[in-house]
């Protein structure tokens, strides 16, 4: 919690020394943000559960209920991935990002914010130093960057861009235990290797919610909601 508010005040002090209001986070709650959020919060969170859903029919994965699974686990695991989720949309689609399409403007600051998360999740993910898992890990977050950073360029809001990486968090780590708090609501056991069906997950997880977040806010022409 202490870091989470550390980066918000930091945030706060570099966007007045730079003479941009705070407005510019978007966070002032209104209609059109707040349906912005559940919707993206929903579509995120049932992408993700097909996905796994997917990769547990197709692979013959054994699942389990978590007996020693409580309410208060479940309330941990919130609070855990959505401190997580603010974090990041702060530090990467948050002042430095606003400041970054003043100064570059926003194709090359949405690409700037998307290469930084996919190199920042090297190390968050430990897999620095390993050729193919490095190579795996920046694609799929690079591009989960590129889609977040998208939709607050959009929007000029963090409410779409939160709402996305938290349901797709949320789902896969208090629901399917893929994550660092460990086994959580469902356990997974056994399985057939993924072989060249990997390729055909990883493109679902790398194109069907950008896809969606691209189509929502391009093809229906969502306008930037004033601050």
């Amino acid at each position: 919690m202490a870091g989470l508010i550390v980066i918000f005040l930091l945030s706060i002090i570099l966007l007045r020394i730079f003479k941009i209001p705070f407005s510019a986070f978007g966070l002032k709650p209104n209609k059109k943000r707040l349906k912005n959020f559940i919707i993206g919060f929903t579509i995120s969170a049932v992408v993700c559960a097909v996905y796994f859903f997917l990769i547990i029919t197709t692979l013959d994965y054994d699942i389990i209920v978590n007996s020693n699974y409580s309410l208060t686990g479940f309330f941990y695991g919130f609070w855990w991935t959505l401190r997580s989720v603010l974090m990041e949309e702060l530090i990467f689609r948050g002042a430095l990002f606003i400041l970054a399409i003043k100064l570059i403007g926003e194709r090359k600051a949405i690409l700037l914010s998307a290469v930084v998360f996919g190199i920042y999740h090297w190390f968050s993910y430990n897999v620095f130093g390993n050729l193919l898992p490095m190579m795996n890990t920046f694609i799929t977050t690079s591009i989960g960057g590129l889609m977040f950073a998208y939709a607050y360029a959009k929007t000029r809001s963090l409410y779409f861009p939160i709402a996305l990486h938290f349901g797709w968090n949320l789902l896969t780590i208090t629901v399917f235990s893929e994550g660092p708090l460990g086994d959580q609501l469902l356990i997974s056991s056994g399985g057939k290797p993924m072989g060249y069906l990997y390729f055909g997950f990883l493109l679902y997880q790398i194109l069907i919610l950008p896809l969606f977040t691209f189509y929502y806010l391009k093809m229906k022409n969502l306008k930037a909601i004033p601050n």
